[in-house]
């Protein structure tokens, strides 16, 4: 199950990432979106977790906790849309 963290402090590591969700299961993939220019976290990330049963039981027992001075949201991600807008006409 992909799962969504937002809220994140501009501090948080990937590895403390992991490490705080690897309390309730396995994780197969943790990524800190960042900005593309500066390399600067968005404040945003996803886990992966294998099982329904542990991603369910991550999301709540962390959602709402504090990271680094931040009371971070976590839930179930949406699927991805990946129309990018653009308005541009085409003839």
């Amino acid at each position: 199950m992909n799962i969504y963290v937002g809220n994140l402090s501009h501090d948080v590591t990937e590895t403390e990432l992991r490490e705080a969700f690897e309390a309730s299961g396995e994780v197969s993939s943790c990524k800190i979106i960042t900005d593309r220019l500066s390399g600067a976290s968005r404040g945003f990330g996803f886990i992966e977790m294998p099982t329904d049963e542990e991603a369910k039981k991550a999301m709540a027992e962390l959602n709402g906790t504090e990271m680094k001075g931040q009371a971070i949201t976590v839930n179930e991600a949406r699927p991805r849309n990946d129309s990018r807008g653009g308005g541009g006409r085409r003839f």
